[in-house]
């Protein structure tokens, strides 16, 4: 395989690897700790009394993470108080349009395989506009300190089309591999056929997860990913450049595989302290208001941190007095504080956001 960093990566090969076994026994052995990883997480997620909790915030927190891999850095506090508003600044509206991006994406495997044209709807999502793949040359990724040119894409849209079909195949026809492998090889085969002008990681990173559901081996979205990748984001794109220079695909195999084991375990930490939370929360609201004996009026305290008094009354069924007297009385039993945002007023669930948002 001849490749040059300078140069337009035209002769990206097809998958699988020819001749390479991509489950040695260290793979095998990995392999086997991630999918335990993922179904202890699964039955995690079953035993929390609202399972949607995980389904709201673990979507908004990896939409966090998976951008700051893209340096779009915003705060997980600012995604929960602007989700379903609008607000916010363009790096948190960046990031809430990669979680409407996974709900397409996830919405669209739903009724249909996974296929290219996912992957552009997920792009177009994540961009706020339709995305086609890349027309125009030029494309290089470079070092953003030194400006050295550290990989060149395919060119031309018929090739980059061409690609994608590959890639589209492999990952619906290879069934001799493991699911956690076929997805650690087809995000690398994605990433380097960099389809698209802007948004390449984090589509990527969606379908991921994607592959994952498809495969039977996830539910729901609630893996938080892109965490662990940033906590060894040099790795992850020193490994993805040893692959095309060197054909390391077994390292690479291997890293994405501790990445979904220890994205699995962090979940799972972080599901039994919402737990704790929740029963703590749901108690003392109970004691504090009459509201707190209503399942409803519980499940959005209890789906993300911030409510309005809107929510409350559309949701229970109740008067906007009435979800005002309830939202109050816990402001001041302590459970939940009152912010003025614009013209309206955010009651904040500050525990339950710190257990959110923490690291597990």
């Amino acid at each position: 395989m001849s490749w040059s960093p300078d140069l337009p990566f035209n002769d990206l090969p097809p998958l699988p690897p020819a001749g390479l076994d991509l489950e040695p026994k260290p793979v095998l052995k990995a392999t086997i700790e991630a999918r335990t990883a993922l179904a202890t997480l699964a039955q995690a997620g079953q035993l929390l009394p609202n399972p949607h909790i995980l389904i709201h915030a673990v979507p908004l927190l990896e939409a966090q993470a998976s951008s700051e891999v893209e340096n779009i850095v915003t705060t997980a506090d600012e995604l929960f108080m602007h989700v379903g508003s609008g607000g916010g600044d363009p790096a948190t509206k960046e990031a809430l349009r990669y979680r409407s991006a996974l709900f397409t994406g996830v919405a669209s495997i739903r009724s249909r395989p996974l296929t290219s044209a996912t992957a552009a709807r997920i792009c177009s999502e994540l961009q706020g506009r339709e995305r086609a793949v890349r027309a125009v040359p030029g494309t290089r990724i470079a070092n953003p300190s030194t400006r050295q040119v550290l990989y060149a894409p395919p060119e031309g849209a018929d090739r980059i089309r061409e690609k994608l079909s590959d890639w589209e195949r492999f990952i619906h026809a290879e069934r001799d591999l493991d699911p956690l492998v076929r997805m650690a090889v087809a995000h690398y085969q994605f990433e380097a056929i960099h389809p698209f002008h802007d948004g390449n990681g984090r589509t990527g990173r969606i379908i991921n997860i994607l592959m994952l559901i498809e495969a039977g081996l996830l539910h729901d979205p609630i893996l938080y990913l892109s965490r662990a990748i940033i906590a060894r984001k040099s790795d992850y794109y020193r490994l993805l450049r040893a692959v095309t220079a060197d054909g390391a695909w077994i390292e690479w195999v291997l890293y994405m595989l501790d990445v979904i084991r220890d994205s699995a375990a962090s979940t799972i930490r972080k599901i039994e302290a919402i737990r704790a939370c929740q029963e703590e929360i749901a108690e003392r609201a109970r004691v504090a208001t009459a509201g707190g004996r209503d399942a409803q009026f519980l499940a959005i305290l209890l789906e993300q941190p911030y409510c309005r008094i809107n929510n409350v009354a559309e949701r229970c069924g109740v008067s906007r007095q009435t979800a005002s007297s309830w939202l109050h009385a816990l402001v001041a039993a302590g459970l939940l504080s009152d912010v003025k945002v614009g013209r309206e007023v955010l009651f904040v669930n500050h525990e339950f956001l710190e257990v959110l948002t923490r690291p597990e």
